[in-house]
């Protein structure tokens, strides 16, 4: 009763500020309360991520943790499965800080890894070949400030969208970077990026371990990076889970369902 009082209450006051409420928001609201019974509701929907005109709201605990995390550290790693927001909310801390002009560009890349898939020979040019790795860091963009102006940002050179190759032997100042897909970064790979950030530069490192499509064999730079850099003042881990996601509602319970399978395996073997 005082959990639903207290949601009650909070809704009570976003709406008072002029915010429509959906039930997909009422839902995360109690979402909020469930996992921390004492944060105030009207704070997840009145306190997000700004850029310009528009406002990106953390819809979880764990999401707000993440922003949170990004606002005191030069380093994040965030770690979790898809649908919880890594990338959607990396992309739209950095071009907050563009736009504040705390930073001079935003810098996306990932390493271009199959999933699983052999896509053969790509015509075209190497933009064109590698274009269709990139397409998630697009979207995303897209997403938060439209095809237009995001497109007009790259023209601009104020946005960069490269695979991780063409990281290596560059010093990156002023510059919000964001490694996307980070599990599947060699250990190599991993220390090639995080030594490229230069002076007044942030870096955010987004992955899910438990879907590496690297050779078998062949250890992740994610997992051996969230190991060895742990306590380092400056780098902070956010782990996500799938009470994070923010996709369907099913890609909850079939998140659930492949970690138990997981779980069993292991337990099998």
């Amino acid at each position: 009763v005082q959990r639903a009082k207290r949601v009650l209450e909070g809704l009570y006051k976003v709406a008072a500020e002029g915010k429509p409420l959906s039930p997909k928001e009422i839902e995360h609201a109690f979402r909020e309360v469930e996992q921390r019974p004492n944060f105030p509701v009207e704070k997840a929907f009145l306190e997000g991520i700004v850029f310009g005109a528009g406002t990106v709201f953390p819809k979880t605990p764990g999401q707000r943790a993440y922003v949170e995390a990004i606002s005191n550290n030069d380093i994040v790693f965030a770690i979790g499965p898809a649908g919880t927001g890594k990338t959607y909310l990396a992309m739209a801390a950095g071009i907050s800080a563009l736009m504040a002009k705390k930073v001079s560009r935003i810098i996306l890349t990932r390493p271009a890894v199959e999933a699983g898939e052999k896509l053969g020979f790509l015509p075209g040019n190497i933009a064109e070949k590698v274009n269709p790795y990139l397409r998630p860091l697009y979207d995303a963009l897209h997403d938060i400030v439209g095809i237009e102006r995001g497109m007009a940002l790259i023209e601009k050179g104020l946005i960069e969208i490269a695979p991780l190759a063409f990281m290596r032997g560059r010093t990156l100042n002023n510059s919000f970077v964001i490694l996307d897909e980070a599990q599947n970064t060699s250990i190599e790979q991993m220390k090639m990026f995080l030594t490229r950030l230069g002076y007044d530069s942030r870096a955010i490192i987004t992955g899910d371990v438990t879907q590496i499509d690297l050779p078998q064999g062949r250890p992740s730079g994610l997992i051996h990076a969230a190991k060895i850099l742990k306590g380092i003042k400056g780098i902070a881990f956010v782990y996500l889970s799938e009470k994070d996601v923010v996709r369907h509602p099913l890609v909850q319970a079939i998140i659930r369902a492949y970690e138990e399978d997981s779980g069993n395996g292991r337990t099998a073997q």
